[in-house]
């Protein structure tokens, strides 16, 4: 993937209009995902807003609302680190959006967590960051068929360069470094990404799959890890301190936002921050490692997390 210039910096004001669109958008409750699920309204897309939390999803909810008056909202629960949740979520937004989706951003995600496991026993940042939205994916691919042009994508990170799929401790079998299990997963993302464009293009489908990434942005995601293991004096430097060196959450949103809407992105892009070390500035196309677009690993990667969730893709 060969990094491009675009001929103009790019803000919200060019999104296109939405108007008759359907989208999803993981972890939307706050950060990123809040500013992607309020410009994809107020372009006009009908947005469903998917929250782990039910009461942080109700205050998602009401705010985006209040933001965005002639924005149309839903609020499904979906918590990633459960695929008996992931399941329950893409069935309601199968059946209540008339089986048809735009676009999903599988957004949402955990980062350098002490040593967690999701309810179906797996490592909680590849099992959160990658299988949960692996299977969220597989699970709505009639509603993306159903679309005139699909568009999946799928936040990734800086920290990818970190990455090395360890398929031998995927889950944490023999050790855990926080860093490293956080790389993996971020990793995953662009494999996954990769591979299912490919797939999409050998079945002839009109289904996008694209990456983006934030750069450094202030959100919670940074403090989360820390809150966990009870760390709170850390976890309040850390969210004080993110806030100081980072881009805003509207900053860090444009590159899902650009590579969600943009009629130049084509399949594979990974769009990212222009600025300094990729950390801030407008979206731009971006490169990665060599590693994220091994497509041997990507393979294989698929067809462990097939295995892993149970969800196989018909017709890929």
């Amino acid at each position: 993937m060969t990094p491009r210039t675009p001929p103009k910096t790019w803000t919200t004001a060019d999104i296109p209009d939405l108007t008759g669109r359907t989208a999803a958008v993981t972890g939307a409750n706050s950060g990123i995902g809040l500013v992607t699920a309020r410009e994809l309204a107020r372009a006009g897309a009908h947005v469903w807003l998917g929250c782990r939390d039910p009461r942080r999803g109700r205050d998602a909810h009401d705010q985006l609302t209040r933001e965005v008056p002639k924005g149309s909202f839903e609020l499904v629960q979906l918590d990633l680190a459960d695929l008996s949740s992931v399941r329950d979520a893409a069935e309601r937004i199968g059946r209540e959006t008339g089986g048809t989706l735009d676009v999903l951003v599988n957004n949402a995600g955990v980062m350098a967590l002490p040593l967690r496991r999701t309810a179906d026993g797996f490592e909680m940042q590849f099992g959160t960051n990658h299988l949960g939205h692996f299977a969220l994916t597989g699970r709505l691919l009639p509603a993306l068929r159903a679309a005139r042009a699909a568009r999946v994508v799928t936040v990734s990170s800086l920290a990818h360069r970190i990455g090395r799929i360890d398929f031998g401790n995927l889950s944490a079998e023999r050790r855990y470094s926080k860093w490293l299990a956080y790389g993996q997963s971020k990793l995953a993302n662009l494999l996954f990404t990769h591979e299912l464009d490919r797939r999409a293009r050998a079945a002839g489908w009109t289904l996008t799959a694209v990456a983006a990434h934030p750069g450094m942005s202030a959100t919670n995601l940074a403090a989360a890890g820390p809150r966990l293991a009870g760390r709170t004096r850390q976890a309040e430097l850390l969210h004080r301190g993110t806030r100081l060196m980072t881009q805003s959450a509207e900053g860090g949103a444009l590159p899902t936002l650009r590579a969600a809407t943009d009629p130049d992105v084509t399949g594979g892009d990974y769009l990212g921050p222009g600025g300094v070390f990729e950390t801030r500035g407008a979206p731009v196309w971006v490169s990665t490692t060599a590693a994220a677009r091994d497509r041997a690993t990507a393979h294989h990667l698929w067809a462990v997390s097939e295995e892993l969730t149970g969800v196989t893709y018909p017709g890929l």
